[in-house]
């Protein structure tokens, strides 16, 4: 009964969520532009499976993501998983709650894997890449930006949990990966710059987000002298910015392998 409680609440919500959407669509249609809706009855039947949609997608993130990134950061966090059986370790960050950054490995690797695998399942991103694929003729690969950007999400998830774990100021890191992005700029094919700076939007989307989310605010909360408000939230600004960095290095490195091809055919 509570689940479906849960279920007709969420639909409601997601229905008034929508609702704008509707009324802004139809006033510029009806009266601004003044022609009639072609299809309406299809139309209703589309913002019906997007309101179903939307409703069964945020039941999902509450009862599954969420609680998956929260119990992962908890595990690997746990000071008997860090410590490995050392008596030494383990005294010592029970008592005086030290943080050894070089303990926290196996965190590290997890926030690379889960952002490499979630980015690579991004369906925003697969559409770009598609979109990106038709706009260039097949000079820009699917499977080639989407690896660039999956990589670029990856090491930024693996540095922002580095970050929570230090508890390292984070301006630090954006202001220097924008200075990174700003140089790269200048060198990278003007046909990648727009994709690259797109890339790091469509990273923030429905997949990689609550997972990401979940695990900042799981690691902060375990992890000794570390503040949720202060140090959980942050990560998603890691998968926004790095993408950008990895897709204009992925262009400069194609431009230069397509230069030294064409000087090779000369010669």
């Amino acid at each position: 009964m509570e689940l479906l409680y849960h279920s007709a609440h969420t639909l409601l919500g997601t229905l008034k969520d929508v609702l704008p959407i509707i009324g802004v669509i139809a006033f510029f249609q009806l009266v601004i532009i003044r022609k009639k809706i072609d299809h309406p009855g299809r139309l209703i039947y589309g913002f019906c499976l997007v309101i179903v949609g939307l409703s069964i997608f945020m039941i999902g993130l509450k009862e599954g993501l969420f609680p998956l990134g929260e119990t992962m950061s908890r595990q690997l966090t746990n000071f008997y998983f860090l410590a490995k059986g050392n008596a030494a370790i383990l005294e010592e960050i029970e008592t005086r709650g030290s943080v050894y950054p070089s303990l926290y490995f196996w965190t590290y690797i997890f926030g690379f894997c889960i952002g490499f695998s979630t980015t690579i399942a991004e369906p925003a991103l697969l559409a770009v890449a598609l979109k990106a694929k038709e706009v260039s003729t097949g000079a820009i690969s699917p499977w080639g930006l989407r690896l660039a950007v999956a990589f670029g999400v990856a090491i930024g998830i693996s540095l922002g949990c580095y970050r929570i774990v230090t508890g390292s100021p984070l301006h630090w890191y954006i202001v220097a990966g924008y200075l990174i992005v700003v140089c790269l700029t200048f060198f990278a094919p003007k046909m990648i710059i727009p994709l690259a700076y797109d890339s790091g939007g469509v990273t923030t989307s429905t997949v990689t987000v609550p997972l990401v989310a979940a695990l900042g605010i799981g690691l902060a909360s375990n992890v000794p002298g570390r503040s949720v408000i202060v140090d959980a939230f942050g990560l998603i600004a890691f998968a926004s910015l790095f993408p950008i960095i990895t897709v204009l290095g992925y262009g400069i490195a194609s431009e230069w392998m397509a230069n030294r091809s064409r000087k090779k055919c000369r010669h």
